[in-house]
């Protein structure tokens, strides 16, 4: 069995692994990415809810795996880690939500607050 894959570990490969063509706008082709796999998730899904299809959690966790990959590749043009991604995420969230998530803090909150 393998050590835990940290974030910053994951990023490292896979921007080794990005073609010279792709490293040339690294944050323009990872969010044009992160757009189109975001929609194959979205399509798998909606094939589940209202079409009749099994939900494939395979390819789900396929496409999931591309969706982070761009998001890497996002963060690696602009400089920063997925790990610090993932912290200013959690900050964020732990002081708009301290008790947990509360529908009325989500409706009627002020954006600038939490930012």
């Amino acid at each position: 069995m393998s050590e835990k894959l940290s974030f910053n570990v994951y990023q490292k490969e896979a921007f080794e692994l990005i073609s010279a063509e792709g490293r040339k706008d690294m944050v323009l082709n990872g969010v044009l990415g992160l757009a189109g796999e975001t929609g194959e998730c979205c399509d798998i899904v909606k094939k589940y809810k209202f079409q009749g299809h099994e939900l494939d959690k395979e390819h789900l966790k396929d496409e999931l795996g591309d969706v982070l990959w761009y998001i890497a590749e996002t963060c690696s043009g602009l400089g920063i880690t997925l790990e610090e991604v993932a912290q200013y995420n959690l900050d964020k969230l732990h002081k708009r939500y301290p008790k947990g998530f509360e529908a009325q803090k989500s409706i009627n909150r002020n954006e600038k607050e939490y930012k």
